[in-house]
Order: C-alpha cells, then structure tokens, then sequence
C-alpha cells in the first residue's frame, strides 16, 4: 500500500505498525492482577504499560483502557495509564473475560475506521492473547506487546507467543512499538520520545546522552579556547 508523506509516496509495511492506522488497546493491567505476575519483574511491566500510555498520546493515537472485575481481587488500573494519557478511553465490561465480547469495546474500535491494533493486556495468555485472536480473525493488523503485558510462568508466555503467532498476530516488545511510531530522529518532538525511551525502557541510553552532550561541550569550548 502507497500512502503520501509530503510530495513523496511511501511503501507501507503490514509487518510494520502504521501509526495512522493504529489504535493502541491496553487491557487489565491491575494492581491485583500485577501480583500474578512471574515472567517479568513487576516494576519493568508497570513502566511498559506507563511508556504505551505515554506514546499512543504523543503520538495521537486513539486509545482505549478496560479493566476486568476493578471492583474485586484483581483491582483497579494502574494510575500511570490515564494519568499519561488523559485522552484514553475507559471502557468498562460487565464481566467478560475476553475484552472483545464486550460490544461496547469492538464498537468503539470500529469507529476509529483504523485497522491495527496494538495491544497489550495482563494477563498474557488471557487478557492481552484472547481479544488478539478474536481481532485477527476479524480481520485487523494485530501486534502484541509482550514486554507490557506480564504472565503467571515464563512457560505460559511461551505457549501464548506460539499460539498468537500460528494465528496470524504479531508479538513485538514495547521498544519497537516506541521505535515504528517514532519513525525518525528528524521531527521536532524526537526529544519527546527520547525521553519516553529513557524514563521507562532502557534508562542506560540517558548515560549516552549525558556523554554525548558532555563530549560536545568539551570539544565546543577546546575549539573556542584555540580561536
């Protein structure tokens, strides 16, 4: 598929997240259902979901929350999502495991008229695997997030890789999705991404800016020294 970017056609990737065409579906990640959770540590899982919440706002991407019995032992959202994002969109569900047997959520998907979902949900092989089959089988471009999901065992997330995959849904981890929206350095909110980069997923990369910046200065005052 060609879409314009300025005066130029572009080549659009369906393996690859079309920011324009995405909606950013970010499913039951709870206080209590965080507690589940064995195959990641718990704080990383917290800033993936936070970073998710984080882009899908700067990036203006439509974006909905629900959550999974908030009133009982699984607890309510995490206050980072809509802290972050103030435009997302709860959707509330009247007892359905699965997000996508709630009308109410499919309906809302189907008014953006966008076709990729990116999603990420805890538990994994529940909450983020079963709306991502039932989206694929309706049709849409489904990545799942798997870094910003947290599952009970490591063996269960590798089973639900496996079986999300076999069906035709992609698994991909919270920095490609920040790195496919971002697209490129040259716009003038990368800073804005750099700082989601280094706040929530890989906090190293602020010690390369740091150096980077410092090496600058140093070779910046060394050439006004020898003028």
């Amino acid at each position: 598929m060609k879409m314009l970017h300025g005066n130029k056609k572009i080549d659009k990737n369906k393996w690859m997240i079309d920011p324009d065409d995405a909606v950013m579906l970010l499913i039951d990640h709870q206080a209590g259902l965080f507690q589940l959770v064995r195959d990641m540590d718990q704080l990383v899982l917290r800033h993936h979901a936070t970073a998710l919440a984080k882009l899908s706002y700067l990036a203006n991407i439509p974006t909905f929350t629900t959550a999974s019995v908030p009133d009982g032992p699984n607890g309510p959202l995490i206050p980072e999502i809509h802290q972050c994002n103030p435009n997302a969109v709860y959707i509330p569900r009247t007892g359905q495991i699965n997000a996508w047997d709630n009308p109410a959520w499919v309906e809302a998907i189907k008014k953006t008229k966008r076709k990729t979902l990116v999603i990420a949900g805890t538990l994994t092989s529940v909450c983020m695997a079963f709306p991502a089959l039932s989206a694929v089988e309706q049709g849409y471009n489904v990545f799942c997030v798997v870094d910003a999901s947290g599952n009970w065992s490591k063996m269960a997330t590798d089973l639900t890789i496996a079986r999300i995959t076999q069906a035709g849904a992609m698994p991909i981890d919270t920095f490609a999705v920040l790195s496919e929206i971002m697209s490129t350095w040259n716009r003038p909110d990368a800073g804005d991404f750099a700082n989601i980069m280094v706040d929530h997923i890989v906090p190293p990369y602020r010690g390369l800016i740091e150096s980077y910046n410092k090496a600058q200065y140093v070779q910046k005052e060394a050439s006004s020294g020898n003028s």
